[in-house]
């Protein structure tokens, strides 16, 4: 931790959960899994959950709003601005309301015709990560299960 004027200042890195699989498929498979709202909404979200997408603008200043159903019946709104889109290469989104702010990066690194997606979510403050963590790590693992089990279906 730095000390800037006798005040103690985070590590941006203590305010990060990051994410990392690789998956065996082209880049650009897995980034239009992503990209393409009809895919993406068989996909998202941890394991029992589903969606219902609003509005999905894949463009800086673009809005991304959806409601997650959760398996136990629960709605959970979600209100989202995309900042960078970089095909196929990267994807930057502001996650808004309501329960959590963050922002998401994600980066799509193509070898060999497998590609490494990593999720880097900063979080405003050390608390919500000390908070959130786990439950966003394990979330996010099933998310990228979800995921993989779409992409071998669609080759």
């Amino acid at each position: 931790m730095a000390v800037i004027k006798n005040r103690p200042v985070e590590d941006p890195g203590d305010r990060e959960i990051a994410s990392t699989r690789v998956f065996d498929a082209p880049r650009e498979l897995v980034f239009e899994a992503f990209g393409d709202p009809g895919q993406l909404v068989r996909w998202w979200g941890p394991t029992g959950f589903t969606n219902t997408f609003h509005e999905f603008d894949l463009r800086p200043g673009g809005a991304w709003r959806f409601t997650m159903h959760g398996p136990g019946g629960t709605d959970y709104q979600n209100v989202t601005e995309f900042t960078e889109v970089v095909r196929p290469e990267q994807i930057v989104f502001l996650h808004l309301e309501p329960m959590h702010r963050f922002q998401m990066t994600m980066t799509f690194a193509g070898q060999n015709g497998k590609t490494t997606l990593t999720w880097r979510m900063r979080f405003e403050t050390v608390a919500e990560v000390a908070r959130l963590g786990d439950i966003i790590a394990a979330a996010n693992e099933q998310n990228f299960d979800r995921l993989a089990a779409h992409l071998a279906n669609t080759a």
